[in-house]
């Protein structure tokens, strides 16, 4: 009797509290299966090297901010495939961490695991969203992550001492809070709809 009460009490909350422990149990998964040193030289998941998709992902998305930063700034300046300099002196270097890879990867189970989990025929159109909903979320993730660094490169063309502040906090949760605002659209709006549409 106790447990159905609780079960009651906290029904309106169960999407949010999946997504709370989902969001914990991907991202700690990540960081300690994913290991790397700062200049992606290597990357390993599970003692796999791991290090070709990293790098190229790393790559693309130095060149995408550099020709972001460049509509913008004309003293921004590539050194290396990874790093983006400009004449002030200050520069950025995109190593496999600034990838996205990580985002992306907690956005899969995100998605994955909205409710209903089960595959009856019944929610068969629920999970075929989860297919094109998924991919969506990566091209977002994407292009965020795109922003997030060619912002904080020209933030701190000038004001170097910001970087930890930008880098660690601000734009950090703000990818966070992206992950969360998707997936609320995915539940209200598509799930639900999903849902209307199957009774």
């Amino acid at each position: 009797m106790k447990y159905r009460s609780l079960k009651q009490r906290f029904e309106p909350y169960t999407d949010v509290i999946v997504f709370m422990l989902t969001l914990l149990v991907a991202n700690y998964f990540w960081k300690w299966t994913m290991t790397g040193d700062e200049n992606g030289d290597y990357v390993s998941w599970f003692g796999w090297d791991v290090t070709a998709p990293f790098e190229f992902m790393a790559c693309h998305v130095a060149e995408a901010v550099y020709w972001l930063v460049s509509l913008f700034r004309d003293t921004v300046y590539m050194t290396d495939a990874h790093t983006i300099r400009f004449e002030s002196g200050t520069g950025t270097t995109i190593i496999w961490g600034c990838s996205g890879l990580k985002q992306m990867f907690i956005w899969f189970w995100l998605i994955l695991t909205v409710r209903p989990w089960n595959f009856q025929i019944s929610n068969l159109k629920f999970q075929i969203a989860k297919l094109w909903y998924i991919p969506l979320g990566w091209v977002c993730c994407h292009g965020f992550n795109i922003l997030r660094i060619a912002l904080i490169a020209m933030l701190i063309e000038y004001h170097p001492d910001w970087f930890h502040l930008l880098h660690d906090y601000l734009f950090k949760y703000l990818f966070y809070a992206l992950l969360f605002g998707l997936w609320v659209l995915f539940v209200e709006k598509v799930r639900d709809r999903v849902s209307e549409n199957a009774r």
